[in-house]
């Protein structure tokens, strides 16, 4: 089997695994009854890290019921792959070349140097971050809840929002009830952020800081020393959190169901954070169907183009739109090559970004149109659905919970696909072709544009 197969075929099987416990008697609340449909759906979006619920996650299921849900996230944001050699590394096993290609395949490295040092700080520094997120959580939780469960609330809460999955187990309405509380919105939009950088930029950052301090570097020989995928993740992310903010605050400031009633303060604190959970946290402070239709339009860009390689964000990633919109600027300007941070971008790297988009951004619209098509759902609430189905956001404006099972079955393959990539299902079927690479054509007449 192929990496990509592996990938895909670990994910499902992980998914079925998680739908048979939560289908345990003992998992679901008292008074509670869950069949088939919604243990499926629970444990896609849970292993996918996209929280659309078809019931509350807080009141359906049983202390056990949460606790599988919430390592099920765990799994998914580590990924199955991360997971099989976190065991292997616990029980003191070698790596073979074929696990260690598999595990390069799946964080897309540049080599397998390193690898299993990259794997077991991955895991150590994941766990540490959502124990320090669970920390501050309790400062707030604990006390409203009390200790046992405030503490759980925190755990859950961190975890989920560090995986970008934005469910939680607080009370029906999200986080809408601290839409102005700043140490709460603080907290959580640290950890999706981290979540949504990547691994890769982490460990560069944190090296940078080391070698700064030891040396005693300026700011702008620390930036310069970043490596250039660094340094271009954190323009990205930064561009599209203001940008975002921007747009919601400018679309949403006299709209009365979310900001416009708010002290300027906390509408920008509100539109900061509706920019952030669009990059495929899932967290709500305000009601999504309240939202204006520009707005929704806005979000499913940005839940589409989602967080940055390497991390626990879905989406194309951010430096995948940016490859593709940097070589059509390319092309405009007539240059040769396709240039960023005074560094060339590959025409492999190019073609990759450009199957990506294509691939997802047709798999996203035949969903819409098939979820259309089980019931009578308006354009606009299928489309946002469908977005952050495909971007494991986790966003809806009230739909999950009144699809029936064809609208189900819909955006759990969305949700799947998002996860795993709608080019790694096509890798998956993939048959080789490589000996008809060594056939060269002459070039056709066609005409484009």
């Amino acid at each position: 089997m192929t990496s990509t197969q592996i990938i895909v075929l670990g994910f499902l099987l992980a998914i079925f695994i998680g739908a048979g416990l939560l289908m345990l008697p003992f998992a679901t609340a008292r008074g509670q009854h869950t069949g088939l449909s919604t243990a499926l759906f629970t444990a896609t979006t849970s292993i996918c890290v996209t929280g659309l619920v078809v019931v509350d996650t807080f009141s359906h299921w049983s202390i056990f019921g949460q606790i599988i849900v919430l390592i099920l996230i765990q799994i998914g944001g580590f990924g199955v792959i991360t997971l099989y050699s976190g065991f292997v590394i616990l029980m003191k096993k070698r790596f073979s070349l074929s696990t260690r290609l598999l595990i390069q395949d799946y964080y897309n490295l540049d080599s397998i140097h390193g690898l299993i040092k990259f794997l077991k700080r991955v895991i150590k520094d994941t766990l540490k971050v959502e124990g320090v997120g669970a920390l501050f959580y309790c400062f707030a939780f604990i006390p409203k809840f009390g200790f046992f469960k405030g503490l759980w609330i925190s755990i859950f809460n961190a975890v989920s929002a560090f995986c970008n999955a934005g469910m939680d187990v607080i009370g029906p309405n999200s986080l809408i009830d601290y839409n102005t509380d700043i140490f709460i919105n603080a907290v959580t939009i640290t950890l999706i952020v981290l979540g949504g950088l990547g691994y890769v930029v982490w460990f560069d950052v944190i090296e940078t800081v080391k070698l700064s301090y030891k040396r005693g570097y300026n700011f702008k020989i620390f930036w310069k020393k970043l490596n250039e995928h660094t340094r271009l993740v954190i323009n990205l992310t930064l561009f599209f959190l203001i940008s975002g903010t921007l747009l919601v605050l400018g679309f949403e400031w006299n709209n009365p169901d979310t900001i416009a009633n708010l002290p300027l303060g906390n509408k920008i604190l509100t539109s900061f954070f509706q920019s952030v959970t669009f990059r495929t946290a899932g967290f709500a402070t305000v009601p999504q169907d309240a939202l204006t239709p520009s707005t929704c339009l806005i979000g499913c860009i940005y839940m589409f183009i989602g967080g940055s390689p390497v991390g626990t964000a879905g989406g194309i990633k951010t430096v995948t739109i940016f490859v593709l919109f940097l070589n059509a600027i390319s092309f405009i300007r007539d240059r040769n090559e396709a240039v960023v941070l005074k560094r060339a971008v590959s025409p492999e790297l190019i073609n990759k970004a450009t199957a990506i988009i294509t691939s997802n951004l047709i798999i996203t619209i035949v969903l819409i149109l098939a979820l259309m098509q089980t019931a009578q759902i308006s354009l606009l609430s299928a489309t946002y659905e469908i977005f952050s189905a495909t971007g494991t956001v986790g966003l809806s404006r009230g739909l999950t919970s009144r699809l029936n099972l064809a609208g189900m079955t819909v955006v759990m393959i969305g949700m799947y696909a998002g996860r795993i990539g709608p080019i790694s299902m096509a890798l998956f079927f993939r048959t080789s072709h490589a000996d008809k690479n060594d056939i060269k054509y002459s070039n056709g007449h066609f005409i484009v544009g």
